[in-house]
């Protein structure tokens, strides 16, 4: 399951006709640069379970903003002052929000 780490405050948009180089961002964040790391982490080895490669991976070693291309998607993973600082979801304002499933929105503890 993706996000079974400490990710918070989860958002999906959808870019799909407000973008020409992807359809969505999923966006969450994590209270410390460790926590990022691992939130990343989980995820990517999600994807691989899964069967999926990720196109490129970008900002893990310092883990402040964590960028996954997976092609079509593209996640990022920040710590909350750069979530705050690069404000994603303000930026692309004209995307339309996608509730993300119960499973990602409550993350185990």
């Amino acid at each position: 399951m993706l996000f079974r780490s400490k990710a918070e405050d989860v958002t999906i948009l959808d870019l799909s006709g407000v973008s020409s180089y992807c359809d969505g961002f999923v966006i969450c964040s994590a209270n410390n640069r460790r926590q990022v790391r691992a939130v990343a982490e989980g995820i990517m080895e999600d994807l691989r379970s899964q069967g999926v490669r990720p196109l490129g991976v970008e900002g893990l070693d310092a883990s402040r903003w964590v960028l996954i291309d997976l092609g079509d998607v593209l996640v990022h993973v920040f710590d909350e002052p750069m979530r705050g600082f690069y404000d994603l979801e303000s930026m692309w304002s004209d995307a339309r929000r996608v509730e993300p499933p119960a499973a990602v929105a409550s993350p185990r503890a």
